[in-house]
């Protein structure tokens, strides 16, 4: 299966569980591919002792998972594209839902 998830949320706990059921599909032999749209683009920021958004981030990219980022929103918070998270664009966000069997957003 072809698995879709787009981030858009800035709740720690929720982005966190977003990039689990990341990695438990890549690990069932799922394509996974992740969008951050809006505040969904502050996520690499949002680790606390309970919440460890960035690891469960890194452990989608180790196993295969790609992530995006929306170039606009990142622009409007003065960030930029990292090679974990390259600047990307509504035209990869559609493309990412057409060629998904599947999209879920958190």
């Amino acid at each position: 299966m072809k698995l879709g998830i787009i981030v858009y949320s800035q709740d720690a706990e929720t982005v966190w569980n977003a990039f689990r059921l990341g990695v438990y599909s890549l690990g069932q032999g799922d394509q996974v591919s992740a969008f951050l749209l809006a505040k969904g683009v502050e996520c690499q920021s949002l680790d606390s002792d309970k919440f460890k958004v960035s690891e469960q981030m890194q452990a989608f990219h180790d196993q295969g998972g790609r992530i995006l980022a929306c170039g606009t929103c990142l622009k409007m918070r003065h960030q930029e594209g990292t090679e974990m998270c390259p600047l990307s664009s509504m035209k990869d966000l559609c493309q990412m839902i057409k060629t998904s069997d599947k999209v879920v957003s958190f």
